[in-house]
């Protein structure tokens, strides 16, 4: 599943503004920070209002070939005992944390820094899972992201299949062409659906998702895609799909009507190679069961893809206009 992956976490920045001159604009706030650190500046593309844009010539190919009969799959919640609860952990140090080497499978896309990593980082899935073993790492007093894909410790030395690190107060993007943590070479964070802003109603950003047929191509923002098709009627990485704005939510409980409402303004965001339809949200042990139970309703066949092309103001940039 690599370059694939499948994963999760999250984080946000404070939602774009409608701003007549975006570049002029003053940044919001973070609605929902990370220890104290913005997730991407309020004009970053994981934050952008993509409830007007058109729907995308290819939405009907791509939805075709994954699995539009199926419901999503928040992969994230408690596991009943099987193991640590579902979800990416997220680990915050301080700018004095050691930092250490790490060797890397993709050394070349990766960034050869030292990573705050030691006996305190949590990894998806604990230690000994055989499964992505995503670490997310936020430095909170530089506002520095550090992630890193298959993340392991061998005789005292870490090792990774990748690894990337962000300012969390930037839109510059990797070099196109290069991986992160994830397939579609974008951060995992800030798509992670995060426990706290849905308690406090301030989700403000897209959220990643995971599909098992993809194409061998990206859209801006992502960086790098890990498909096995050439044929352009497999959606691609970075791609955006919006939930219908007239989705009936009877029956849903509050909590759920506020990631649906999220679902309709920033919609989800094509990251990884894996399970149709699952979502990624923090590890986090207080997520409600009805919750859980209410988002796996949600059909696949109430989204179309958007294209968010219009959204571009720089190619090397996620800022949008």
């Amino acid at each position: 599943m690599r370059l694939g992956i499948a994963v999760l976490v999250l984080a946000l920045g404070a939602c774009a503004a409608s701003e007549p001159d975006r570049s002029a604009a003053t940044p919001e706030p973070a609605l929902a920070p990370v220890a104290g650190c913005p997730v991407f500046p309020s004009d970053n593309w994981w934050h952008a209002d993509v409830s007007d844009l058109p729907v995308h010539e290819r939405s009907a190919a791509w939805l075709a070939r994954m699995s539009p009969a199926s419901e999503l799959h928040p992969d994230f919640g408690p596991s009943y005992g099987d193991g640590p609860p579902y979800g990416i952990p997220v680990t915050v140090v301080r700018s004095d944390h050691r930092k250490v080497r790490v060797r890397f499978t993709y050394a070349d896309e990766s960034d050869r820094v030292r990573y705050p990593l030691g006996r305190d980082t949590r990894i998806e899935g604990g230690r000994r899972s055989d499964g992505d073993r995503h670490a997310i790492v936020v430095d909170r007093d530089r506002c520095r992201l550090f992630e890193t894909f298959a993340t392991r410790v061998r005789d005292g030395r870490w090792r990774a299949g990748s690894g990337a690190v962000w300012s969390l107060r930037s839109n510059a993007l990797r070099p196109d062409g290069w991986t992160s943590a994830d397939a579609a070479g974008l951060p995992i964070l800030p798509g992670l659906l995060r426990w706290r802003e849905v308690r406090d109603d301030t989700i403000d950003h897209a959220i990643r998702f995971t599909t098992d047929e993809t194409s061998r191509w990206h859209l801006w923002p992502a960086r790098h895609d890990a498909g096995a098709h050439t044929d352009r009627r497999y959606p691609p990485m970075g791609a955006r799909f919006r939930l219908d704005a007239g989705f009936d939510t009877t029956g849903y409980g509050g909590y759920a009507r506020r990631v649906i409402r999220a679902m309709q303004t920033y919609g989800l965001v094509l990251a990884d190679n894996g399970s149709p339809w699952y979502f990624q949200g923090e590890q986090h042990r207080r997520w409600p069961e009805r919750l859980i139970a209410d988002l796996k309703r949600i059909p696949a066949d109430a989204f179309v893809a958007v294209d968010t092309s219009s959204l571009q103001v720089d190619p090397d940039s996620g800022a949008v206009g």
